[in-house]
């Protein structure tokens, strides 16, 4: 039976992987349908290229930072026991290539391509490495610590701070240091006009990200002996939960509804193993809630220029999905308990505290160095034809 089980969990890490794969092609769609159309080829081009230094990145030094482990070795040792161990590490590239992604999203418009680049490779191979090693790999003593000091380790099951608050805070980072888009902002405090270009691609990403999500979720599990239905419902309710809230806070605007469900699907990847349902509802409708109140103050009042709402998205929401795992999951709210509030804050803020302080150093650097932003000549021609030289209907620009 070991062969067999062997590969199964092979195959069934593996599936994980191309469902989260497919994500990033939600991220890109998603991009592009809230970004203006001069910059939408940018944002194509933009997530593939940055999952592909990622990868490099992540399998010479990122997985070794995280788990200890080099590949650097012949391919029949990598083969053995049917080649689980790579598979395991492209499920989780899948995951860490999730933090330059959301990154792009808060700075698009604006950002220059090489330097991005640079931050995917610095940000996969170090930055995202050592949170996730020692949330997920009792790395550097720190687990030990939190259990010393509360009486449980950090809890998160699929990643809402390792992944969402690390790369939604890191994006608030780059944000700041990036800048507004020209003329996003008047001098006398009103808001230009800057509409999605595509709505319905705004969905299409949305939905792509939904549904990969429960491959995010469930597959977390790594082996197929531990997969739970429990996870797959918990992710749903959430998703209910944040698209319903967000569409009545939102007052029925399209781009809060389809970004609901991926507040939602955030705040319970902590969580999903331990929560009953009812709780994972709260927790996503909670998180529903903090995204489209965010995103408003954050756009209408703070002037933060976040285009797609990444901070609120992913580092708040992330946040709190984090803290949730800590109140949902205790067994007298219904929960399978194992999980501690105590634990559950000092987790989250430190990994808020370790992405806010290292995105700062690295655009920051980036910014002093080699520059982070297009020219204002670049920008008002769009990234587009700035920096990739067509546009993404080149037959009807050439007509007009």
């Amino acid at each position: 039976m070991d062969p067999l089980k062997q590969g199964s969990d092979a195959l069934f890490i593996l599936l994980g992987a191309v469902m989260v794969l497919a994500m990033h092609a939600g991220f890109a769609f998603l991009e592009l349908g809230t970004v203006r159309k001069k910059n939408q080829v940018n944002a194509l081009v933009k997530i593939l290229a940055d999952f592909s230094v990622s990868t490099i990145a992540y399998f010479f030094v990122g997985y070794l930072v995280a788990y200890g482990t080099s590949f650097m070795i012949g391919a029949e040792a990598l083969a053995a026991k049917n080649g689980y161990e790579l598979v395991k590490f492209f499920f989780l590239l899948t995951f860490a290539a999730a933090v330059p992604a959301i990154v792009s999203g808060g700075i698009a418009e604006r950002a220059r391509f090489g330097p991005q680049l640079v931050a995917s490779a610095v940000l996969v191979g170090v930055i995202y490495p050592v949170f996730e090693g020692i949330a997920w790999n009792q790395r550097f003593g720190v687990q030990g610590w939190i259990k010393g000091v509360t009486g449980a380790e950090f809890h998160d099951f699929a990643g809402s701070v390792v992944v969402h608050a690390v790369g939604g805070w890191i994006g608030l980072a780059a944000v700041l240091l990036m800048g507004q888009r020209t003329n996003r902002y008047r001098k006398d405090g009103a808001m230009s006009a800057h509409p999605p270009s595509s709505i319905p691609f705004l969905a299409l990403g949305a939905w792509v990200l939904t549904v990969g999500w429960f491959g995010f979720n469930v597959m977390s599990a790594q082996t197929i002996d531990k997969i739970s239905g429990l996870v797959a419902v918990n992710s749903l309710m959430a998703m209910a939960g944040g698209t319903l809230v967000a569409v009545a806070l939102g007052r029925n605007d399209p781009g809060f509804a389809h970004n609901g469900p991926l507040a939602g699907l955030v705040a319970v990847c902590a969580g999903s193993d331990v929560m009953h349902p009812v709780g994972a509802l709260v927790t996503g409708g909670v998180a529903g809630a903090i995204f489209v109140v965010l995103f408003t103050l954050t756009q209408n009042r703070w002037k933060i220029d976040d285009v797609l709402g990444v901070w609120p998205l992913h580092g708040l929401c992330g946040a709190w999905g984090g803290i949730a795992c800590g109140i949902f999951g205790l067994t007298g709210l219904g929960g399978l308990g194992g999980v501690n509030l105590g634990a559950q804050l000092i987790g989250t803020l430190m990994g808020v505290a370790w992405a806010l302080l290292t995105g700062a150093l690295l655009y920051g650097a980036l910014k002093a160095t080699v520059g982070l932003r297009l020219t204002a000549e670049q920008e008002h021609e769009g990234a587009d034809l700035s920096v990739h030289k067509i546009g993404a209907t080149p037959e009807r620009e050439a007509a007009w």
